[in-house]
């Protein structure tokens, strides 16, 4: 890792500078990023934002006053440090390597990169400029996932020795409302299952093989969402609709990954980790919080885990907050490019595996970063505490 990120910083009183952080993407996800930064995290001053729909970055600026930029004024200004990209995925290889070709730590919404390859070099340009780059999902670092962690590493149901995910929807009409799930990097298994992947990988560490096979279930389809003019009018679905998975840990745990939206959603989100001392089952991982449950041995009934950590609500834009406070004490951001590649590269080798009918075998690596501290409930109590540098 080299040392030009390490931007620690105080003002003339001694305390640590808020990190200036623009935004590119004010579409329906930015909402809840635009509130959480704005109100949430002291170590976030946001700077601007920008979209192509001018329309939107103005409605961004009505609703909470952060001054409207272009994609120019972001890469010219210096005291911009981190940019969080929030445009779909096809557009984030080519705004992220903007971004970092011009000296900008970048956090952006899942995927790094529709294509492996392009994800892959983004990290490798990261690290020759000496920049952080981070992705969503940062969900695992909420209530349940560091409950879920601080659980599996004292011990309380022995060694984990296998673990399974499954999450199925009723998707049918997604594609037409939000037209990037139809396109590659927007199915069920790359848009939705890197969260339960991302979830495993921060509690149980790198994985070593994965054998996979996926399919997309009636790819030519007739639009029914008719709010746009579209109806009757055909389309083809690009991603996949179902994706299924065996995963091999470095740690020796095996996994089993299940993820369909062209069902009837019946059956609720299901994270379930198999220990030799009892069972841990966690809710869904794509919120913060939610109850998280141990089944013993020797009992017959699981009870619920108390939470050993703050952020059970909507907090999305944590990522970014963690990232901040990373980018001023000189360490690792617990959502590093590395760890997003990762999970990225598990679920298309998944894909590739079921191309080849070969058992993917996984080239990268990942350092899997100290959990947050415990028994703090502040809003920035996690990244300004020492125990987190």
């Amino acid at each position: 890792m080299t040392k030009r990120f390490l931007q620690k910083g105080n003002d003339m009183t001694g305390n640590i500078r808020p990190v200036r952080v623009a935004v590119i993407g004010c579409g329906a996800i930015s909402g809840i990023y635009f509130e959480n930064m704005s109100k949430r995290f002291s170590i976030l001053e946001l700077a601007g934002c920008c979209d192509l729909n001018r329309e939107a970055a103005e409605a961004v600026f009505r609703q909470y006053g952060i001054p409207v930029l272009t994609m120019e004024d972001i890469l010219s200004d210096p005291s911009i440090e981190i940019v969080v990209n929030l445009t779909t995925p096809a557009a984030h290889y080519s705004v992220i390597r903007e971004l970092l070709s011009h000296g900008k730590h970048v956090y952006t919404e899942k995927v790094l990169a529709v294509e492996r390859e392009q994800a892959a070099e983004l990290v490798a340009l990261a690290k020759e400029k000496g920049l952080l780059l981070c992705a969503a999902p940062d969900t695992f670092l909420g209530a349940a996932g560091q409950t879920a962690r601080f659980a599996v590493e004292s011990g309380l149901i022995g060694e984990v020795t296998s673990c399974v995910a499954v999450l199925q929807r009723d998707a049918g009409l997604l594609a037409e409302k939000f037209p990037y799930t139809a396109k590659r990097g927007g199915g069920i298994g790359i848009d939705v299952g890197i969260y339960y992947a991302t979830l495993l990988l921060s509690v149980l560490g790198p994985a070593a093989a994965v054998s996979g096979m996926a399919k997309t279930h009636e790819p030519e389809r007739v639009h029914y969402f008719t709010s746009k003019g579209q109806f009757g009018e055909p389309y083809t679905v690009e991603a996949e609709t179902l994706l299924a998975a065996t995963v091999q840990f470095r740690s020796g745990a095996v996994g089993s990954l299940h993820f369909n939206s062209a069902s009837i959603r019946t059956e609720k989100p299901q994270v379930t980790l198999f220990g030799t001392q009892g069972i841990l089952y966690l809710p869904d991982p794509n919120f913060f919080g939610g109850r998280v449950m141990v089944l013993a041995k020797g009992q017959s009934e699981p009870y619920v885990l108390p939470a050993t950590h703050a952020y059970d609500g909507n907090d999305r834009g944590l990522g970014v907050a963690e990232m901040a406070w990373a980018l001023r004490k000189g360490r690792t951001p617990r959502t590093h490019g590395e760890m997003a590649y990762h999970a990225l590269e598990l679920l298309t080798g998944a894909v590739e595996s079921g191309q080849t009918g070969i058992c993917y075998r996984m080239k990268s690596d990942f350092v899997l970063q100290p959990p947050l501290p415990r028994g703090y409930m502040g809003a920035d109590y996690a990244m300004s505490e020492p125990e987190a540098a």
